[in-house]
């Protein structure tokens, strides 16, 4: 299980998603940048994003899951 806070990942992709803020806090450098360029997938990346967090199937840079 990742060290990352399963609450401030989740927070951050419902408050800031759009611009990939979640990703860089995961440790997902280069998609949190393709995120932050194409503003979240126009939403959509954002939105599946959110639901892989809420239901505990998002993984760090390191592949670990972060689950609450």
């Amino acid at each position: 299980m990742s060290q990352k806070n399963f609450v401030a990942t989740l927070i951050l992709a419902i408050l800031l998603g759009g611009l990939g803020v979640h990703r860089f806090y995961a440790g997902k450098i280069g998609t949190g940048i393709v995120m932050l360029l194409t503003f979240g997938g126009l939403g959509i990346w954002t939105l599946i994003d959110i639901i892989m967090i809420a239901v505990g199937n998002f993984k760090d840079s390191s592949g670990l899951l972060i689950k609450p």
